[in-house]
């Protein structure tokens, strides 16, 4: 038993998972060094498990449009109105890697309208908190704003959707209950 149970729901043991599954598991965990959690509490429903990351990878592994960094930018700040501590954490922690910024995290998720942020990236996390807030407020007149503000259709679809996406994922994680990883608190802090 862990000293801090990572989920309120059942946790398998990597041995009893579908190969698939283990092995997209142990990738993550020779790349990061260790397991995100997130990996470990949706494990134990496989089907999920598949179509979560699926829509995930294609989100957030996307190079065209968006950086990888206002990708994260709009976890970050979303996942905070939602109150969700472990996407919030986590996530912060890769923002912070992929913008090469130890501020912006902890901006974005304690106040995101006065975290140091280009006009370009304003107006990403704008959208992105207008649809956690008010997505029924989206109309023709916002998207053409974004449009104007150089964003192309593709790039807006991404906010909606990253901000969509997240937000399932956020209750996914408060329904159980999941506990941030000890790593991701100290990841990319700076010396």
């Amino acid at each position: 038993m862990r000293e801090h149970p990572i989920s309120r729901f059942p946790v398998p043991e990597l041995s009893d998972l579908p190969d698939d599954i283990r092995e997209m598991i142990e990738t993550v965990q020779e790349k990061s060094g260790f397991i995100p959690n997130v990996f470990l509490a949706l494990a134990h429903r496989p089907a999920e498990f598949r179509a979560f990351f699926a829509g995930h990878d294609a989100l957030m592994d996307n190079s065209e449009g968006l950086s990888k960094a206002e990708r994260e930018m709009i976890v970050v700040a979303t996942s905070a109105v939602n109150d969700c501590l472990y996407c919030v954490i986590a996530h912060g922690a890769i923002l912070r890697i992929r913008a090469k910024n130890p501020l912006i995290a902890d901006q974005l998720a304690t106040n995101p309208f006065k975290a140091d942020l280009s006009e370009r990236q304003r107006h990403i996390v704008d959208f992105a908190l207008l649809m956690v807030d008010d997505s029924g407020s989206v109309t023709d007149e916002r998207i053409e704003a974004m449009r104007d503000a150089g964003f192309t259709d593709d790039e807006i679809w991404d906010i909606g959707a990253i901000t969509a996406f997240f937000a399932m994922s956020n209750r996914l994680a408060n329904l159980s209950s999941m506990r941030p990883n000890d790593e991701f608190y100290a990841m990319a802090r700076g010396a």
